[in-house]
């Protein structure tokens, strides 16, 4: 039922040394659930000046009623129109050019990552593309697991991070679209009138990222008013200010890119 406290008494018995659910050992496993009550949740949960951001499952020590992260707290910038936060984003990506493609090898459990060039944007420039080697490993990755982080990063210290999924293309009109001649470079010529890093190789494909969330700091702030900050920070204890954190949520995402398919 909503709203109570439901204990669950597990019954394992020993077998080589292990329990397995049957009978009860000298002190019966005990499993409290507390369930979705709001009520409960507020008594037991403690919350920063934002209830948006969900604590986090492991943690160190107990602050009280002091953010655990203040500079989460100075630096957040969310009350912004969703216009601005993609703009802002865009514009940086573009700067960048340059991002880390992260994927899940299922062979190993490992999570990969590798320096990928953005060919080009999408669906209101919320979603990214790149040109790849459908022979390559990530291709095996991605079409076990479609999962994808993309992140970038700039000598100051902006980053930008997306979430999203992958969908691997080989189509040759979409492949013409992202095709660039400079990909012969890195695929070369093998001489056999297929794999000659034309357009037409198939080795060649597009690997379309369907943005699901992104989240991102920017600064407006010159390199003398960051070290200010720090600077004022370590001596005071006050956090800095030295970022805008952002966060364009799953909701967002699809909000801008029906905004932007209506307008083509």
């Amino acid at each position: 039922m909503l709203g109570r406290s439901t204990t669950l008494r597990a019954v394992p018995r020993p077998v080589n040394g292990r329990y397995l659910l049957d009978k009860a050992p000298k002190r019966p496993l005990l499993v409290t659930l507390d369930i979705l009550n709001p009520k409960h949740l507020h008594k037991h949960t403690k919350f920063n000046a934002r209830p948006s951001r969900t604590m986090a499952t492991f943690s160190n020590t107990d602050t009280g009623d002091k953010p655990s992260g203040p500079y989460y707290e100075k630096n957040v910038d969310n009350d912004v129109a969703l216009k601005e936060k993609v703009e802002a984003l865009t514009k940086f990506i573009s700067l960048c050019r340059f991002g880390m493609m992260t994927t899940h090898d299922v062979m190993s459990g490992k999570l990969v990552s590798r320096c990928m060039a953005v060919a080009g944007k999408e669906g209101g420039d919320i979603d990214l593309t790149f040109t790849t080697n459908t022979e390559s490993h990530k291709t095996d990755e991605l079409k076990a697991d479609k999962h994808t982080n993309i992140s970038f990063c700039d000598s100051s210290g902006q980053w930008a991070s997306f979430a999203g999924n992958v969908s691997i293309e080989t189509d040759r009109n979409v492949v013409k679209k992202f095709y660039s001649p400079s990909l012969k470079a890195w695929l070369g010529d093998l001489g056999d009138g297929v794999h000659d890093g034309s357009a037409n190789d198939p080795r060649i494909g597009v690997l379309r990222v369907k943005t699901s969330s992104v989240r991102y700091a920017i600064t407006d702030k010159t390199l003398v008013g960051r070290m200010a900050e720090v600077a004022k920070g370590t001596i005071t204890g006050e956090a800095a200010q030295v970022n805008k954190l952002r966060e364009i949520s799953e909701g967002e995402v699809r909000q801008w890119r029906a905004t932007a398919a209506k307008e083509t």
